[in-house]
């Protein structure tokens, strides 16, 4: 469902494509509408997906749709012996780029650009994997949730955070008034790209949420599948393994 919502529908260019020109054109202040948009709540939904990953100590991770980095970089707190950040769009990798020469943690994070549906990686090659706010803008999910299951490592840990929608009352209305209007209304006055923040509360509201999506990562082979909803249900961490 979520592969028919593009951001710029006028354009006959693929939503892999769409998507990839969107973040280049946004990336420049996306952090900064980010914590504005989330009031600052994803901060501490990334936290818990630090925990559960942790939780299994990892020696090497893999965060696609890493976009400028903030959740690879947070790896870097712990004795992580790899740690790769993985994004379709080098406009975002370079904000990230930027962060780790910043923080002197170059040494300790790599950033690769890339097709998380197709990665240049081995089988079983990472411990643990995450996706933070980027499932929903693969072209072809089940494609992508296939190639995660190929390079996770056997046991190994899968951790998304992604949106979902409220389903009790009154936060479900105020979901949709804050992704109806106040989403694109804060993109439309502080964003480059008009479009952007439209297709973002777009995508968000149509994708398969909940026992939906874990249904999804099962039909994929991912085993021991479950969610956590988040603040009243407007985001999910799904947890699953190999």
């Amino acid at each position: 469902m979520s592969e028919k919502v593009k951001p710029y529908k006028k354009s006959d260019l693929n939503k892999k494509k769409q998507v990839q020109n969107m973040f280049d054109t946004i990336s420049g202040n996306y952090d900064g509408l980010n914590r504005v948009i989330s009031l600052g709540i994803d901060k501490k939904w990334r936290k818990k997906v630090i925990r559960y990953v942790m939780k299994t100590k990892p020696e090497t991770v893999l965060d696609i749709a890493t976009g400028t980095g903030d959740l690879a970089i947070s790896f870097a707190q712990f004795d992580i012996k790899k740690i790769v950040g993985f994004d379709l769009s080098e406009g975002m990798l370079s904000i990230a780029r930027k962060k780790v020469i910043k923080q002197k943690l170059a040494d300790k994070i790599e950033f690769i650009q890339g097709d998380s549906e197709e990665m240049p990686f081995e089988d079983n090659s990472f411990d643990a994997i995450t996706v933070a706010f980027g499932v929903r803008n693969f072209e072809n999910l089940e494609k992508g949730l296939s190639e995660i299951f190929r390079v996770l490592k056997p046991e190994g840990t899968f951790v998304v955070l992604e949106t979902s929608v409220p389903t009790k009352t009154p936060f479900k209305q105020g979901y949709f008034f804050h992704t109806k209007y106040v989403l694109p209304l804060v993109g439309k006055l502080f964003s480059k790209d008009k479009v952007a923040y439209n297709y973002l509360s777009e995508s968000a509201s149509v994708f398969p949420y909940g026992e939906h999506f874990n249904n999804i990562l099962r039909k994929t082979g991912f085993k021991e599948v479950k969610n956590k909803p988040q603040t009243f249900g407007v985001a999910s961490i799904y947890l699953a393994s190999k």
